[in-house]
């Protein structure tokens, strides 16, 4: 009886699964990737974010009813291979595991942007370098209590949005010396939509792209004490996400024209630039670097993990596995390493637009994801027609915001590094199948 209660204690209400979601779902992929949507689709960008919203909730209503129906470890994994086979559990494994190594890289180039602010001279490439050693200086050696830590991390992101919230209301109120807000827009279909439909479409894939951490919370309601809870955790988590992000880019749109974003710096940085605020900017920036490099490293744990899991399965080298002194699998690190060095290889060559590539790519393989999850719920579950038209409205959100990158030349390259991995998996996939065989045909 007491080690059952001892068991339900380490278990996690609904409540704190959605506060856990928004910490780790608000990450350089909105405090940075968010400047990109304002620039390629101007103020009606909000629209998209609650667009953005409808889709994610979708795919983890998806998720957290298999997770209800029948918890698994794997999560999105393990749901399908039971829906369509081994190569399935496989292929979804290697496309998650290189999203990881993508949203890394994109963290990386952010984090090397932000400490731009203050060391503008610097090479991105140098900046990446210094965050990828402190990263990987993290998981070597193990460092106690950084969960505990990563809360705090999460809180302090918060934190940052709502000051600025706080503060870009004091500077709409005409409270703060730099004059008022010139947000330069109207509310007409010219002012909204200043670069048409195709503008706002090419936007949403950044969008979407800051709500990426989704698929965790399903894994992670595996520790809930109730799994049927879920469903509710993710719907508050998404409310509570969405009201954040909306409002605070709402207050930026504001403060100033859509046409002084772009992806060198956060958004809410330059939104206050003109205020003097002579420490604000210095310590909002600070939160963005700590909150960034939190996520970073929860990205090199993700990776390292997810082979570790593939390994054991039986989906990739079983060296990867092994662990040393500390229950490190230096393998799947040294592989991790690797992908750090090709990240800071190509920040190196391509600096104007680096940041811009992965996190086009890292998007679209983490939507690919999201494709295969609802799908492998169409295939699983009886679903009621309610629950049909609402799949297929997911489906056609995310059809659209993969689609969309290939309206803007940047974001084009993107996709087709995405198509790149894919492409690569695809043939792996198809060689583990003839070995599958060939091995049950012996048995």
């Amino acid at each position: 009886m007491d080690k059952q209660e001892t068991t339900d204690n380490k278990k996690i209400q609904w409540w704190q699964l959605s506060l856990i979601g928004v910490g780790c779902t608000i990450g350089t992929g909105f405090f940075l990737g968010s400047a990109l949507a304002l620039k390629r689709g101007g103020p009606a960008v909000l629209l998209i974010f609650l667009l953005a919203a409808i889709g994610t909730y979708v795919v983890f209503d998806a998720l957290s009813a298999m997770t209800a129906e029948d918890p698994q470890k794997g999560s999105f994994r393990a749901y399908a291979k039971k829906a369509y086979g081994r190569w399935a559990g496989f292929s979804n494994g290697w496309v998650y595991w290189s999203s990881e190594l993508l949203i890394m890289g994109s963290q990386l180039t952010a984090l090397a942007i932000f400490a731009q602010f203050w060391f503008p001279n610097v090479p991105l490439w140098v900046s990446s370098s210094v965050f990828g050693v402190l990263g990987i200086g993290v998981i070597i050696t193990g460092v106690s209590g950084f969960e505990r830590f990563e809360n705090i991390f999460g809180v302090m992101k918060i934190a940052a949005i709502l000051m600025f919230i706080i503060i870009a209301f004091l500077a709409v109120g005409g409270v703060l010396k730099g004059g008022q807000p010139d947000p330069s827009f109207t509310w007409d279909n010219k002012g909204l939509l200043p670069l048409g439909l195709t503008g706002l479409w090419a936007a949403s894939i950044y969008v979407f792209y800051s709500f990426g951490g989704i698929e965790v919370m399903g894994i992670m309601a595996n520790e809930l004490k109730n799994p049927k809870d879920a469903p509710k955790s993710g719907t508050f988590m998404l409310s509570l996400l969405t009201t954040i992000y909306v409002v605070s880019i709402g207050l930026a749109l504001w403060l100033v024209p859509y046409t002084k974003f772009n992806g060198d710096e956060s958004p809410f940085i330059t939104a206050l630039s003109k205020y003097d605020l002579s420490f604000v900017p210095h310590a909002f920036n600070g939160a963005l670097i700590i909150g960034g490099f939190s996520t970073m490293v929860a990205s090199l744990y993700g990776i390292t993990t997810i082979l570790t899991s593939l390994s054991e399965d039986g989906d990739a080298p079983k060296f990867f596995s092994k662990t040393g002194p500390r229950k490190v699998p230096y393998y799947a690190v040294l592989l991790t390493i690797g992908g750090l060095i090709a990240s800071i290889i190509v920040a190196l060559l391509l600096p104007e637009k680096i940041y811009e590539y992965l996190t086009t790519a890292a998007g679209l393989m983490l939507l690919y994801i999201w494709l295969f999850i609802l799908f492998s719920y169409n295939k699983i579950m009886e679903l009621t027609s309610f629950k049909r038209v609402k799949r297929l409205i997911g489906l056609v959100l995310i059809l659209l915001a993969v689609s969309g990158t290939l309206l803007n030349k940047t974001s084009r390259i993107g996709f087709f590094v995405s198509l790149g991995f894919l492409l690569v998996i695809g043939i792996v996939t198809m060689i583990m199948k003839k070995k599958w065989k060939h091995l049950e045909a012996e048995e």
